[in-house]
């Protein structure tokens, strides 16, 4: 039970402060050379504190700690519970290669809390503190695994992400992108050597600048 109270921990600090939408954020897809990056934003309801998260919740995790199988659940979980707000956004590869992955994953991230409605009285957000967001926040590193709500919003990231990597199979075959994601597994690399880049390769990601790749590619599960 400690476990699972401390994993609300942080939004029922900031309940217990009076605040009633305190919102979770987080992004997939820093890392692949190819596809969108995902983020999304989840707002709990305020009587979570005293009744905490429902029993159909308990597993909710870090999306990289859970299976495709229990990421769909969750996903289908979060997406269904009235009580519950959310937003997804993407940013596309033509915006990730003119801003750099880190802007248009933030980029993301503002305009998924802009959508909610109400606004977010206080963001907590998954790594570190964003200077230019218009939102109150509490930066959290390794937020996923430490925040009930940045871990459902890592989960509707990353579900929606690897949906939209399957759709762009069908579209750019050959590349295996329903398989990896667009990361950079030896798969995908020997595809690119063999077809060239299609055009949802990030340029600012080419195998030509491996400082880059190297920045960006220490998760592969994101």
């Amino acid at each position: 039970m400690a476990k699972f109270w401390n994993r609300l921990s942080h939004e029922r600090e900031l309940w217990q402060q009076g605040l009633t939408h305190v919102a979770g954020v987080d992004e997939a897809g820093c890392g692949p050379l190819a596809g969108p990056v995902v983020s999304a934003a989840v707002i709990f309801p305020k009587s979570w504190n005293e009744s905490g998260l429902p029993s159909k919740f308990r597993g909710l995790n870090d999306s990289k700690q859970l299976d495709e199988e229990q990421r769909e659940k969750f996903f289908a979980k979060i997406t269904s519970e009235p009580e519950i707000r959310y937003a997804i956004a993407t940013i596309d590869v033509e915006t990730i290669d003119r801003i750099n992955i880190r802007q248009a994953a933030w980029h993301g991230m503002n305009l998924a809390l802009d959508q909610l409605l109400p606004k977010p009285e206080h963001v907590l957000v998954d790594g570190i503190r964003i200077k230019w967001l218009p939102y109150r926040q509490t930066a959290l590193v390794g937020g996923d695994a430490k925040s009930y709500s940045i871990a459902a919003a890592s989960v509707l990231a990353k579900v929606t992400r690897d949906r939209l990597m399957r759709e762009l199979d069908k579209q750019f075959p050959g590349y295996g992108f329903a398989e990896h994601k667009g990361y950079s597994t030896p798969q995908h690399f020997a595809a690119i050597e063999k077809l060239g880049p299609c055009a949802i390769h990030r340029k600012s990601f080419s195998p030509m600048k491996p400082k880059e790749l190297e920045l960006f590619t220490t998760d592969e599960h994101r």
